[in-house]
């Protein structure tokens, strides 16, 4: 099994990128594990031309099992560059894979926005999307017993859907 996290937050080193990071520790899945911080990417993903790291970087999402994608909340929702970046990925590009939407949010009333912004994307590209996505308070950041629930909840989707893919 492959996991890549993908962080769409445009700083470096952000908190988004360690609770993502953290995130997808906490599931404990097995195999090659990849991150892709976009804030690196951020300078190429509006030009329509190639761009090796970026390439890199789709041929890691669309060739993994689970894609963990975390971003800060923007205006209610996901960042323009996560959108830019996923507005990349060919038309079903997700198809087959299981997907786990993350918000990192300064205040509770966000937290409906990674079910009702954040899914709907990942399933638009196909992917299955195991409940719930996961809504992070800055305040419970680093937030190890919110991300040991959601994975208690949200491991077994993931196990038992790819047991039955093989």
């Amino acid at each position: 099994m492959s996991v890549v996290t993908v962080v769409g937050n445009p700083r470096a080193g952000s908190r988004t990128l360690a609770a993502a990071v953290a995130a997808t520790e906490a599931l404990g899945l097995p195999g090659q594990k990849d991150l892709i911080d976009l804030s690196a990417l951020a300078p190429v993903l509006l030009d329509p031309g190639a761009h090796p790291g970026l390439e890199v970087a789709i041929e890691l999402v669309t060739s993994a099992s689970v894609v963990v994608l975390a971003s800060p909340t923007y205006k209610a929702t996901y960042t323009g560059l996560l959108k830019a970046f996923l507005d990349r990925l060919p038309s079903g590009a997700l198809a087959g894979k299981t997907a786990l939407p993350i918000l990192v949010m300064g205040h509770p009333r966000h937290a409906l926005a990674v079910e009702v912004h954040f899914r709907p994307l990942l399933v638009e590209l196909g992917a299955f999307v195991p409940t719930p996505g996961l809504a992070l308070l800055e305040s419970d950041l680093p937030g190890d017993e919110v991300l040991a629930a959601w994975a208690e909840l949200v491991s077994p989707q993931i196990t038992l859907r790819e047991g039955a893919l093989r």
